[in-house]
């Protein structure tokens, strides 16, 4: 399925889901090169070319992001998509080529679904070959159990049997300078999800007997959970004239969305992983002073980050009898 987000021209997003093996991929295109940062601050981060976005180093622009489900194994799906990249003659121009630029980072669904399946490079392709196809999706076919959402849980800390379905969130604002951007976030995290507008508990831990969440994660002891197989990952792409080392304070800005809206996030069972991207053409900075546009901008994707994963858990359905937020509220009324 195909989405283009209003004011951000050169975006492509498109998603391969595999519903029965419960995992899948997004991915976001950018074909004609562009800014970006990365800022990783979970303790098990799965990536790809992050690397590259370190300030001072030669490429200085990406073609795509992939956040992807199956683990390290979902990586492979990378591999498509610079395919794809290439035989559109997309990428880095080299003497003996293009060389398409593909940031990745992953989360784990393996424990959700059939193990043996989850993205590999035709997966890659096939998000590719959606992302430009020309039937665009509909807001609501963006959300919840869509591509790398499409495994994802969350309330882990408490082990498999209290968890709740995660899933893929996007959200969409404009900066005062009048510049677009969107948040697009998947969230399979350790931690609960609350509405951090409100304080209300959305997702996570949860007692389906007694049919409550379970007490916070300091206050009771846990299964034990391994290393990496939990994270949120997100991708702000904003049409502010931005280039990659502001870039990357954005995506520092943006993890106090996580922060918000996912408790408790960052932590050594995360791979909490934040792009930040610029399509925008024109003056840099908007015209703007740089402290005031980078930390404006930083400030909104901290936002829309959080509003994208509020988004996911409330458009996420139950998946393999790992119940959704709707399943909950829809017993609550019985």
């Amino acid at each position: 399925m195909l989405a283009t987000l209003e004011g951000l021209p050169g975006l492509f997003i498109g998603h391969w889901t595999d519903a029965e093996a419960a995992t899948g991929c997004t991915v976001l295109l950018f074909p004609r090169g562009a800014a970006a940062g990365v800022d990783v601050r979970g303790g098990a981060p799965g990536t790809r070319e992050t690397d590259v976005l370190t300030a001072g180093n030669l490429v200085d622009r990406i073609h795509a992001v992939l956040l992807t489900g199956g683990s390290a194994y979902g990586l492979d799906a990378a591999s498509g998509v610079m395919a794809w990249c290439e035989e559109q003659g997309v990428g880095f121009e080299t003497p003996a080529g293009r060389v398409p630029i593909v940031v990745a980072a992953v989360l784990y669904d393996l424990d959700l679904g059939d193990p043996s399946r989850r993205p590999g490079p035709a997966e890659g392709r096939a998000a590719c070959r959606a992302a430009t196809s020309s039937h665009p999706a509909s807001a609501a076919a963006m959300l919840g159990n869509v591509g790398a959402g499409a495994g994802a849980t969350v309330g882990k800390r408490a082990g498999p049997a209290h968890r709740m379905k995660g899933g893929l969130g996007v959200a969409w604002g404009r900066l005062a300078s009048g510049e677009a951007m969107a948040a697009v976030v998947a969230v399979n995290a350790v931690g609960d999800v609350v509405d951090p507008r409100t304080g209300e508990w959305l997702a996570g831990a949860y007692d389906r007997e007694r049919r409550r969440p379970l007490p916070e994660w300091g206050a009771t002891a846990s299964p034990p959970l391994g290393p990496g197989q939990a994270t949120t990952l997100a991708c702000v792409v904003t049409a502010l004239p931005v280039e990659g080392p502001d870039l990357t304070k954005v995506a520092t800005m943006a993890h106090d969305g996580i922060a918000r809206a996912v408790r408790p996030s960052h932590t050594l069972f995360d791979g909490d992983a934040v792009f930040a991207v610029s399509v925008g053409e024109g003056p840099r900075y908007g015209g703007l002073p740089r402290a005031v546009a980078v930390s404006q901008a930083g400030a909104l994707a901290a936002d829309l980050v959080a509003e994208a994963i509020v988004a996911a858990v409330r458009s996420a359905r139950g998946v393999a009898g790992v119940p959704s937020m709707s399943d909950i509220r829809a017993a609550q009324t019985r």
